[in-house]
């Protein structure tokens, strides 16, 4: 007989949902549908809608040498359950050209919109030229998507002589507006990387720059809804439209600091969690621009996947949240004690962790970069009452085992050029990372770039009490701000570049955005130098 109890005992001890776990859970939980492969039924291939479907716009992602997804979602209605759609199966068209006026279409076709994936579409196109430009758009009826701009990747054994990407994070729509996206767009990456919380999970509050939609969301029609409701921001749509995104998740997406199949709240039922979480994962994946690789089954997604940009860089996105075991110390900020240096304890989870190290191992890139959520840097903070510095141990500090040694085998295996982006904590950070930060004088073996909030906190500030003795205490951080914006980096085969973008408010619309730092690294050299 099934016992919730179990679950959690089992879900502490292995760090997320196995597949031995998984397959007998969903025996248990009759709301978690697995996904099918096909649609079947009749295809309405000349519908009519009530308004513009679509109304998410256009997306592009996880693009290769030959290839890229396209997507988007029919929704004439996004802010009702169902977006407005009956709930039936509808033809899509979808057309590639290498021109922005469609005078040369080098590719089309047409897809199937099903109401079991909320009539989002992923068109898998292949057989692209690589390292070039491309536009796109869709059609359903009378209706025409806006055109979306994507590109696909150099060839694997191109050294291409520049990459310039954006990367950001944590977008909370009633917190601040998204002037960000607005300069990012002017810059005119080649790519950009979301490292989590593109939603957040939590209900209408007043008082904010925006509101959302109701309680806290829990059903798979909520997550839609708050879906579409960010994507209903004129600038996150443009961005999405300018260029490929390679998007992974944190903890907003689902539930605030989840580990696995654990809740932060105590006496949360085990099912209920899962449900919960099969629902997020559901609607994460209809709305982003992921492979079929990614369908989710359940309460089980698989998000962790390489990109690569030609010989010049490799990104290893990586899951922090789904594999993960249970935060040290109740998830309070705590001294590195011993439940942050059991080796059981894991970020990654086994699966995950092996499969970063053979993608490191075979890399011939020049730049190796880690795609991440939480903060690699050890920086510890002096408490009164505290002998020892306490470290958030929702980040690597609390699997200080794991962290360190995954550095260490950065080190001892000599990965070239390492590089760790980050997001979640809402502010600046650039760290100069060593096996263990609380030894100052061990070589620095790679760099971590922390970015901002698009918008979470509100405007924020260029400081914090007590910033000159926090720094101080912690060699290994060169940069500190705690304003909003965004980080652009710009990579040859002997430099990278990364600039601090800041807008100096999100409360307002128009605000001007400056380069608060920017930091260099030579090809060969751990360290980081201001630029």
């Amino acid at each position: 007989m099934f016992d919730p109890s179990d679950l959690r005992a089992a879900a502490r001890s292995e760090g997320g949902v196995s597949r031995r776990l998984f397959l007998s859970w969903a025996a248990a939980l009759p709301g978690i549908a697995v996904l099918g492969q096909r649609a079947e039924g009749r295809t309405l291939r000349h519908p009519t809608f009530s308004s513009d479907p679509f109304s998410s716009g256009v997306a592009s992602g996880d693009p290769t040498p030959r290839g890229v997804v396209l997507w988007t979602r029919l929704a004439p209605e996004p802010l009702e359950p169902g977006g407005g759609m009956a709930p039936e199966l509808v033809e899509v068209g979808w057309e590639v050209a290498s021109d922005e006026g469609f005078s040369n279409i080098v590719r089309r076709g047409s897809s199937v919109a099903t109401p079991q994936l909320g009539h989002s579409v992923h068109v898998e196109v292949d057989g692209l030229e690589p390292g070039r430009w491309y536009w796109y758009r869709f059609h359903s009826g009378a209706a025409e998507s806006p055109v979306g701009r994507t590109r696909t990747m150099p060839r694997s054994d191109e050294v291409p002589d520049r990459l310039t990407f954006a990367f950001a994070s944590c977008q909370h729509f009633e917190s601040g507006l998204y002037t960000a996206y607005e300069y990012m767009l002017a810059d005119d990456p080649d790519l950009v990387f979301h490292l989590g919380d593109y939603i957040y999970e939590g209900a209408a509050r007043a008082g904010g720059v925006r509101e959302h939609i109701g309680d806290e969301i829990r059903s798979l029609d909520d997550y839609r809804i708050r879906y579409a409701l960010y994507r209903g921001d004129e600038h996150l749509r443009a961005m999405h439209a300018s260029c490929p995104w390679v998007v992974t998740w944190d903890d907003h997406e689902f539930d605030n600091n989840y580990a696995g199949a654990i809740s932060e709240e105590e006496g949360t039922d085990p099912v209920a969690f899962l449900e919960r979480r099969a629902n997020a994962y559901q609607a994460y994946y209809e709305m982003m621009p992921l492979r079929r690789r990614s369908l989710p089954r359940g309460p089980e997604l698989r998000l962790y996947r390489s990109i690569d940009f030609g010989r010049l860089a490799s990104f290893q996105v990586l899951d922090t949240r789904q594999y993960r075991t249970d935060q040290p110390n109740g998830d309070r900020r705590s001294p590195i004690n011993e439940q942050a240096l059991d080796p059981k304890g894991s970020l990654l989870g086994r699966e995950q962790l092996g499969w970063l190290k053979s993608r490191l191992l075979a890399s011939t890139s020049t730049w190796n970069v880690l795609a991440q959520q939480v903060m690699m840097g050890m920086v510890g903070f002096r408490t009164d009452g505290v002998a020892e510095p306490i470290y958030s141990m929702d980040q690597w500090p609390g699997y200080a085992a794991e962290r360190m040694a995954l550095v260490e085998f950065l080190r001892d295996r000599k990965v070239p050029n390492p590089v760790v982006l980050t997001g979640d904590i809402h502010s600046n950070w650039a760290n100069e990372l060593r096996v263990d930060d609380r030894q100052h004088d061990a070589p620095v073996v790679a760099a971590e770039f922390v970015g901002t909030s698009i918008s979470s906190g509100g405007n924020g500030s260029a400081t914090v009490p007590g910033l000159e003795e926090r720094l101080s205490a912690n060699p290994c951080v060169r940069f500190f701000n705690a304003q909003r914006g965004y980080v652009r980096c710009s990579l040859s085969p002997t430099e990278w570049r990364t600039d601090y973008r800041v807008v100096e408010q999100v409360t307002t619309p128009g605000a001007p955005a400056v380069t608060k730092a920017s930091f260099v690294v030579e090809a060969g050299k751990a360290g980081m130098e201001p630029a």
